[in-house]
């Protein structure tokens, strides 16, 4: 090259890289670091939370514990009333004359408070098919039904809300032979107050 741009010697002009660049590069960098600090920081708060690892069901709740059913639990059994404690009504649904009475009679052999005892009413003489109907209040449902069902366990129960007073009825239907066996009858009310196994459980962590 000639004229004024012409070069001499043996030094030639250093290319330096733009400042500018140098700045950005260094923003990344520095970005990179912050971020990476943060992700760290949210998997340390995870894992506490889980019990070291995994995802956790619950609060709490340790990843890698196992809940175990504990076979000697047991829950005490709804208070039921005994059979002397229950009034229990027997009416006849059927053409058989006389049911209404012997059993009645073997319901107060058995412990039973005896009623009224005679002929259906209307809205169940020569209408149940089955062997019985077991009639009470709301409030028998869980109590004095159950206990009255021992002793005809084929009988339907029934809740009625015009039902009065804390008697029961038992309504003889046409599928009506005897009572259940007394044996049996005893051996389903002890079942029926005997504690049950409680859904307690405990864990193996």
């Amino acid at each position: 090259m000639g004229g004024q741009y012409r070069i001499r010697g043996d030094k030639y002009p250093r290319m330096r890289p733009s400042r500018r660049r140098g700045r950005l590069v260094g923003a990344v960098v520095a970005c990179g670091a912050v971020l990476g600090v943060a992700g760290w920081g949210t998997l340390q708060l995870i894992d506490v939370f889980t019990g070291g690892g995994g995802t956790a069901s619950a609060l709490g709740t340790k990843a890698g514990c196992t809940t175990k059913t504990d076979p000697a639990a047991v829950a005490s059994p709804a208070a039921l009333p005994r059979p002397a404690q229950i009034t229990v009504n027997v009416f006849n649904a059927t053409t058989r004359s006389g049911l209404a009475k012997t059993t009645a009679d073997e319901l107060k052999k058995r412990g039973f408070r005896i009623g009224d005892v005679g002929n259906a009413g209307p809205q169940y003489d020569k209408k149940v098919t089955g062997t019985g109907v077991l009639l009470g209040p709301a409030s028998s449902l869980n109590t004095s039904l159950p206990v009255l069902a021992t002793q005809l366990t084929t009988a339907e129960r029934r809740t009625d809300a015009a039902h009065k007073g804390t008697t029961v009825d038992l309504i003889i239907g046409n599928g009506f032979k005897t009572l259940t066996s007394q044996p049996e009858a005893t051996r389903a009310l002890t079942a029926l107050a005997a504690p049950k196994p409680a859904a307690t459980t405990k864990k193996d962590c």
